[in-house]
């Protein structure tokens, strides 16, 4: 007999995204996604942090203060880091699982590249003004969004 208390391949995904997110070395917010294929194989994946040659020694991981001192005009957002991880074509028809609902700016490169659903874990920032464009450029593109159903499994793993 097959064993059936296997993950969904929600809960995988999501756990990827999740591990993705543990790579981030921002102190304050770990961001993980993972993009998947029609086929459920994962075709690409990343984490919040800064551009490839942007040391994150040496740039900085402030939140408030001078913009130009702070983590935001430099950090690159785990959504589009996925996105230009992938190398293989078309992205048209994939899922995006993610552990924050995408900002804006992730928005417009989610709608362009082709993915068609995304699977968030967090919208704690719901009331932002660049997660309310999120959700109403997603609804007008026609790129449904749902938020991950946690089933309260505790994941034991066992090698």
């Amino acid at each position: 007999m097959k064993r059936e208390d296997y993950i969904s391949w929600d809960e995988y995904f999501m756990g990827v995204a999740k591990l993705a997110g543990m790579r981030s070395k921002d102190p304050g917010t770990q961001v993980g996604a993972c993009i998947v294929g029609q086929d459920n194989k994962i075709l690409s994946m990343g984490y919040n942090g800064f551009p490839i040659g942007c040391s994150d020694d040496e740039f900085p991981w402030e939140r408030e203060g001078d913009t130009l001192k702070t983590k935001y005009p430099y950090v690159t957002h785990s959504e589009l880091n996925a996105i230009l991880n992938y190398r293989g074509g078309s992205l048209a028809g994939a899922k995006l699982y993610v552990t924050l609902f995408p900002c804006n700016e992730c928005a417009k490169a989610i709608i362009q590249s082709g993915i068609r659903e995304v699977i968030y874990d967090c919208d704690k920032y719901a009331e932002t003004p660049s997660v309310r464009a999120s959700k109403r450029m997603f609804r007008a593109a026609g790129v449904a969004y749902r938020p991950y159903s946690r089933s309260g499994r505790t994941v034991k793993m066992e090698l």
